[in-house]
């Protein structure tokens, strides 16, 4: 198993302090010390559960746009888009509870036209406003298919979002494309002629689901 290398100081911290409260339970056992050490290994066993960062082969194709994360798809809509795709777009949210993979990928292949980060709230995630409202990074992708954007946005819990992609970079779908600590919300703006394929409720995976699908421009 892989695991992304945002959680090395979160795994490194639990497993010291494992090892210090093993230490102090085996030199001098007394219930506050076994209670330590089991905190530490709950605790250990938590961030190595949170950070897991599995492979995900699947199918690829410029006609698709896949998921960008793992969770359960809380809208779909029609939207305007002004910072972008300049235009009325499919809006896609999904919901990523503390159970699920945080490692994003990207939806397309393209070059990444767009980045920004915007500071904001730290509000519930599952809020239709959270885009808007809350602490996001964004990414727009120029793909065969079109225009998307991808965002990565922030809840009550998580605290940090890491995006990898740089400007003019040429990036591939399925490519792992950043992480959210801890529970949070990836929105995707696809062009209106892309077919949505997903329902409200349905749960999806990161570099697996298809999301929509579209005719690639010639």
């Amino acid at each position: 198993m892989r695991w992304a290398p945002e959680g090395r100081p979160w795994v490194a911290g639990a497993a010291a302090v494992l090892a210090v409260a093993a230490a102090w339970a085996f030199a001098r056992p007394h219930p506050l010390a076994f209670g330590a050490a089991a905190v530490a290994a709950v605790a250990l066993g938590a961030f190595l559960f949170f950070f897991r960062d599995p492979e995900r082969p699947g199918a690829r194709g410029p006609a698709w746009c896949l998921a960008p994360a793992d969770g359960r798809v809380v809208d779909v809509s029609r939207v305007e888009e002004p910072r972008y795709l300049g235009s009325p777009a499919h809006r896609v949210a999904i919901f990523l509870s503390v159970l699920d993979v945080h490692v994003n990928r990207y939806p397309v292949s393209g070059v990444v036209e767009y980045r920004t980060y915007e500071r904001g709230r730290f509000g519930f995630a599952w809020r239709g406003d959270a885009g808007e409202r809350n602490e996001r990074a964004s990414v727009g992708i120029a793909s065969p298919g079109g225009r998307v954007l991808v965002r990565q946005i922030a809840g009550t819990v998580a605290r940090r979002i890491v995006t990898y992609a740089r400007l003019g970079e040429r990036v591939e779908q399925g490519e792992r494309m950043g992480i959210i600590r801890f529970g949070s919300r990836v929105e995707v703006f696809l062009p209106s002629a892309a077919v949505v394929t997903v329902r409200r409720g349905d749960r999806v995976r990161a570099g697996q689901t298809v999301l929509a699908e579209w005719r690639p421009l010639d």
